[in-house]
Protein backbone atom coordinates (compact mmCIF):
# COMPACT_ATOMS: atom_id res chain seq x y z
CA UNK A 1 0.00 0.00 0.00
CA UNK A 2 1.60 3.71 -1.07
CA UNK A 3 2.20 5.62 2.37
CA UNK A 4 0.10 9.26 1.37
CA UNK A 5 1.56 11.77 3.73
CA UNK A 6 -1.40 13.71 5.79
CA UNK A 7 -1.09 17.01 6.66
CA UNK A 8 -3.02 18.51 9.89
CA UNK A 9 -3.64 22.29 10.24
CA UNK A 10 -4.26 24.05 13.71
CA UNK A 11 -5.21 27.53 15.04
CA UNK A 12 -6.54 28.36 18.03
CA UNK A 13 -9.09 31.77 18.78
CA UNK A 14 -10.85 32.36 21.87
CA UNK A 15 -14.37 34.27 22.40
CA UNK A 16 -17.71 33.85 21.99
CA UNK A 17 -17.90 30.04 21.98
CA UNK A 18 -21.37 29.61 21.05
CA UNK A 19 -21.50 32.00 18.24
CA UNK A 20 -18.44 31.02 16.86
CA UNK A 21 -19.14 27.43 16.91
CA UNK A 22 -22.28 28.02 15.39
CA UNK A 23 -20.71 29.54 12.55
CA UNK A 24 -18.01 27.07 12.00
CA UNK A 25 -20.40 24.01 11.87
CA UNK A 26 -23.37 25.61 9.97
CA UNK A 27 -21.69 27.89 7.67
CA UNK A 28 -17.94 28.44 7.51
CA UNK A 29 -17.39 24.82 6.60
CA UNK A 30 -20.12 23.59 4.46
CA UNK A 31 -19.34 27.07 2.39
CA UNK A 32 -15.81 25.55 2.25
CA UNK A 33 -17.53 22.13 1.22
CA UNK A 34 -19.59 23.56 -1.04
CA UNK A 35 -16.93 25.85 -2.87
CA UNK A 36 -15.37 21.98 -3.86
CA UNK A 37 -12.21 22.16 -1.97
CA UNK A 38 -10.83 18.53 -2.54
CA UNK A 39 -8.87 17.08 -0.04
CA UNK A 40 -10.34 17.97 3.11
CA UNK A 41 -11.34 14.90 5.10
CA UNK A 42 -12.38 16.21 8.25
CA UNK A 43 -12.51 19.31 10.90
CA UNK A 44 -12.10 18.66 14.79
CA UNK A 45 -13.47 21.41 16.42
CA UNK A 46 -12.36 21.30 20.68
CA UNK A 47 -12.89 23.98 23.22
CA UNK A 48 -10.75 25.20 26.45
CA UNK A 49 -12.26 27.08 29.14
CA UNK A 50 -10.14 29.30 30.31
CA UNK A 51 -10.43 31.97 33.51
CA UNK A 52 -12.13 34.73 31.00
CA UNK A 53 -12.52 33.26 27.91
CA UNK A 54 -13.15 30.18 25.84
CA UNK A 55 -10.47 29.06 23.32
CA UNK A 56 -10.81 27.29 20.03
CA UNK A 57 -8.22 24.64 18.89
CA UNK A 58 -9.25 23.09 15.36
CA UNK A 59 -7.72 20.69 13.47
CA UNK A 60 -8.27 20.22 9.86
CA UNK A 61 -6.82 17.35 8.21
CA UNK A 62 -6.26 17.39 4.26
CA UNK A 63 -4.85 14.77 2.17
CA UNK A 64 -1.97 16.40 1.09
CA UNK A 65 -0.31 20.17 1.25
CA UNK A 66 -1.24 20.33 -2.27
CA UNK A 67 -4.89 20.20 -0.98
CA UNK A 68 -4.31 22.60 1.98
CA UNK A 69 -3.20 25.26 -0.93
CA UNK A 70 -5.99 24.90 -2.53
CA UNK A 71 -8.34 25.49 0.75
CA UNK A 72 -5.92 28.62 1.53
CA UNK A 73 -4.13 29.67 -1.16
CA UNK A 74 -0.58 29.92 -1.91
CA UNK A 75 0.26 31.77 1.30
CA UNK A 76 -1.23 29.31 3.01
CA UNK A 77 0.62 30.16 6.66
CA UNK A 78 -1.86 32.41 6.95
CA UNK A 79 -5.04 31.35 8.94
CA UNK A 80 -8.05 31.82 7.03
CA UNK A 81 -10.76 33.37 9.23
CA UNK A 82 -14.25 34.77 7.53
CA UNK A 83 -14.52 38.28 7.89
CA UNK A 84 -17.69 37.62 9.71
CA UNK A 85 -15.99 35.20 12.28
CA UNK A 86 -13.24 38.20 12.75
CA UNK A 87 -16.37 40.45 14.19
CA UNK A 88 -17.32 37.49 16.77
CA UNK A 89 -13.60 36.77 17.96
CA UNK A 90 -11.15 39.00 20.51
CA UNK A 91 -7.89 37.45 18.79
CA UNK A 92 -6.59 34.55 16.97
CA UNK A 93 -3.94 33.42 15.45
CA UNK A 94 -2.80 34.69 12.72
CA UNK A 95 -0.77 31.63 11.50
CA UNK A 96 -1.71 28.18 11.32
CA UNK A 97 0.53 25.69 12.02
CA UNK A 98 1.17 22.65 9.58
CA UNK A 99 2.12 19.23 10.68
CA UNK A 100 2.53 15.59 9.13
CA UNK A 101 0.12 13.25 10.24
CA UNK A 102 2.17 9.88 11.17
CA UNK A 103 -0.05 7.93 12.93
CA UNK A 104 -3.91 7.90 15.04
CA UNK A 105 -4.28 4.95 17.63
CA UNK A 106 -7.91 4.07 18.37
CA UNK A 107 -8.60 1.86 21.48
CA UNK A 108 -12.58 2.17 21.19
CA UNK A 109 -13.37 2.08 17.64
Amino acid sequence: MENKTKIIRTWTSPENAAVYRDMLVNEVFPEVKRKGVDGLESVRISIQHKRHEVEFFLVLQFESLDAVKSFAGEHYEIAYIPDKAKEVLSRYDEKAEHYEFIDELVFNP
